[in-house]
């Protein structure tokens, strides 16, 4: 992902309206960001519980899109739809996106379940234990990131579809 500024940051939102803007918390580390690392870059508000943020490359364009979290589930395990991690089920959270323009002014919105701390680029990076007869292949990590990276640039690409 190309490096930001918190300027440009806030220009990319395509959902939110000038109040969430101006309210809006970066993450503490923001100027300790590693760009060339990330393949999306997302973010819980640490001053309002239920909202996050998710900024991804769309087409050359980074795209900002705001999340609205449900409580976390109370089921046994969960799997999150962005990274395919299996988690406890308090670590996976029905998040919701209002859709841009005027789908999202009559109240349409779009949602799936994501790491309810959006950790979802570290998890996928993650090695799953090996069981002791298995090998790991070359190209697994691989696969499991540009999976990752595709299903959130398909999240976000379904927010702004017909914008």
């Amino acid at each position: 992902m190309r490096a930001l500024t918190e300027a440009d940051v806030r220009a990319s939102f395509v959902n939110a309206d000038a109040d969430e803007l101006r309210v809006m918390e970066m993450p503490h580390d923001f100027v300790l960001t590693d760009w060339d690392y990330l393949d999306f870059f997302a973010w819980r508000d640490p001053s309002v519980a239920r909202r996050g943020y998710v900024l991804a490359q769309i087409d050359a364009r980074v795209v900002g899109v705001v999340l609205r979290a449900s409580d976390p589930g109370r089921t046994r395990s969960g799997m999150c739809n962005i990274c395919h991690s299996l988690q406890p089920g308090n670590q996976v959270a029905l998040f919701s996106a209002r859709r841009a323009g005027e789908a999202g002014c009559r109240g349409d919105s779009v949602g799936t379940y994501i790491c309810a701390d959006l950790s979802c680029h570290e998890n996928v990076r993650l090695a799953h234990p090996l069981a002791p007869n298995e090998i790991r292949a070359s190209g697994q990590v691989d696969m499991r990131l540009d999976g990752t990276r595709r299903r959130m640039e398909s999240f976000v690409a379904g927010v702004v579809a017909d914008a």
